[in-house]
Formats: structure tokens, sequence, C-alpha cells
């Protein structure tokens, strides 16, 4: 029997997104995430996948983002959410219908007829990510060592991977397309107002992230953070802003652009930001992140995971036990109280975390 509607983990929040990795490799090499060069061990299969799926959307997971690594590298991904389709009867699902099926990629490889391909497999949303608007601001936050050159002609199919979405049906103003970048103090924060005028005149929202302390690869430090507040604050002496909020759960806080944006219909009159360093939002978080090889994490920020392999492959077998993993699952949302951002120090963005932490598990294996 589905859980029952109150499930809640220990600091009280309910279950809302699950963050599924399809693939811990990538086609760039982006500073912040430092992705990995092979695949774990043990990948989950398209059938194990779907299993873990409709088990957590039987708990309350009724949005799923599909991650990476770069996703689009994964060759089930339509299939995959072809799959997932028959989640979205509500007469099926007592704790609720699985309502929101979106993918996070760098865009590189996003031509046109996949874009239609994800489309027709029944994709909702779609965020490409995009830190630069110049051969050489991209080159640099792509990891791409052949340069400048390099760098345009990334932009150039990033850019276009963007039309294709368009034409394919995926709607800025629905927010079903929306642009991602994430700013570092010293590597792209010159690219702010570029970035911003591009999307408005992309016509689609803007997402600006802070740059996080995630795993142990980047050189995070926090001289390299460029704050929420003042990311608004210089777009805003340009194009003044009003505030919109933060939906419950969410993690962006959303503004509007007082001269409704150069594409205001289309969805470029919205910019948004992540402030995990900043303004931590942990109190809220109803995210679940489960890596491509199987290992659940409560927090970007973890440590360690937990493997359900065991109740997809029960005695080593494919097939899962659906009892044990509905149970793994529960008791493990019920045991969570993460809130590591909110505690790495006296004062959000402290340098000096005021409980030592044990090394965090890198970006690209929990997807983001």
């Amino acid at each position: 029997m589905a859980e029952p509607a109150s499930l809640r983990d220990r600091l009280g929040r309910p279950p809302g997104v699950l963050r599924l990795s399809l693939t811990a490799r990538c086609n760039l090499a982006c500073p912040y995430c430092c992705p990995d060069s092979q695949e774990p061990p043990e990948l989950l299969s398209l059938t194990e996948r779907l299993q873990l799926v409709a088990a957590a959307v039987d708990l309350g997971f009724g949005t799923l983002r599909l991650t990476g690594g770069e996703p689009l590298l994964n060759r089930d991904l339509e299939a995959l959410i072809g799959g997932l389709q028959a989640l979205r009867d509500p007469s099926s699902r007592p704790r609720g219908p699985l309502q929101d099926i979106a993918l996070t990629t760098n865009g590189a490889l996003l031509g046109a007829e996949r874009a239609r391909a994800l489309k027709a497999a029944g994709l909702d949303r779609i965020t490409i990510s995009l830190d630069g608007t110049d051969g050489e601001s991209v080159a640099r936050m792509a990891g791409l060592l052949a340069g400048p050159s390099a760098g345009e002609a990334l932009l150039a199919k990033v850019l276009a991977a963007v039309e294709h979405a368009r034409a394919a049906g995926f709607d800025p103003a629905a927010g079903q397309l929306k642009l991602n970048a994430v700013i570092a103090r010293g590597r792209n924060d010159d690219q702010l107002l570029p970035l911003a005028a591009l999307a408005r005149r992309l016509g689609v929202e803007l997402r600006l992230i802070e740059f996080m302390d995630v795993g142990n690869r980047n050189g995070w430090n926090l001289e390299q953070v460029v704050p929420a507040a003042e990311m608004l604050q210089r777009i805003g002496a340009v194009w003044p802003l009003q505030p919109v909020g933060r939906a419950s759960a969410a993690t962006a806080n959303r503004w509007r652009y007082r001269d409704g944006g150069l594409e205001a219909a289309s969805g470029g009159g919205q910019l948004a930001v992540v402030a995990s360093i900043s303004a931590p939002f942990c109190g809220d978080c109803n995210r679940l992140r489960i890596t491509a090889d199987g290992v659940a994490y409560t927090c970007l920020f973890a440590s360690s995971g937990f493997d359900l392999k065991p109740w997809l492959r029960p005695g080593g077998r494919p097939g899962a036990d659906r009892a044990g993993l509905d149970a793994a699952l529960r008791g493990l949302w019920r045991e969570r109280q993460d809130r590591y951002s909110e505690e790495r120090g006296p004062e959000a963005g402290s340098a000096e975390p005021s409980t030592p932490a044990a090394a965090h598990a890198e970006m690209a294996y929990l997807g983001g």
C-alpha cells in the first residue's frame, strides 16, 4: 500500500522532486562541475530506472528532473521518457501522478531531430546551460582547451539548440525552456550583463546560479562567489527589476524586468537567481538525488549515499523487490535531516563551516 500523504522527513519536509542522473560523463569539462571521464560501475538499466521512478512517484515525488553529466549521452533517454508516461495516470497513482518531466543539458548535442524526439516522447521542460556569450568565456567555462575558436563553435551549437527546442514546442512563456548560468567571480562575472541581454533577446528566462562548494575538485572558495544580491544589483542598474518571489520548495527566486524584457511574451521578461550560498533555502527542500548507478543522496552537499541496487537486483538478479524498494525509500526520506547550506557557518556563505564536513560527492556524479 502506498505511503499516506503525511510522509515527511525529520524537518517536516515532504518529498517533491526526484533528480535522476543518467550518466556521470559529459562532453564538456566545466571547471565548476569537473565531470568524470568514465562511468561508475554497475549503471542502472532502463528497466531499473523505470521501476525506481515508479516507486518514487508512489511516495509523492511528482516532478522528475533528468540530469548527468550530460543526459543526452544516454542512448535510452527517449525510451525512458516514453516509458514514464504511464505514471501520469492519476487513477493508478494513489499519491498523485508524475506531473512534470524536465531535462538539464549543455545543449551541444541538442539538434532539431533530438529536440523533436524528446518532445514526442513526453518531455515537458528543457533547461540549457550557457555560462558566457563569446568564444573566450564559453571556452573557459566549458573547459575547452582549444580556446576561443572552440568556444565560438560551442556557443553557436547552444544558441541553435535553444531554437531547436523552441521549434519542437518547448514554450519559454510557459516555463518550458530556460537558460542556466553558473557565475564565478574572476571567471565569468563579466558575462552577467551580456548573458542577461542575450536571454532578453532570445525571449527565455535566465537562471543565475551562485558558484557552489559541491565536490572536491572544483577549487571552490568564498571569494569566487558572486552573491545573488550583487548579481541582481548589477543587472537591475541597467534593466530595473521587480520581485516575483520564490515558490514553495523552488530553488530559484524570480524577478521581472520592469520594461517587460525585449521578448516578454516569450519568457524574456523573467530573471531568476539560485542563491544556495548567500541565501540558503534548505527549509523547504524537497529533492532526492539518485546517481546513474542507483545511489540515493538526500542533499547536494552530502558525502555519502544509500545504494538502492539491492532492491532493484534482489539476489543479484534483475527484478525489483518493490516492497523492499518502497520501504527503503520511505525510510531514507523519514530519516533525512540535511540542511548543509544553512549549517555551513554562522553567517550564510561563511568560509569556515561551524561543523567540519566530510568530503562531498562530486557534482557530475550526483547530477547537480
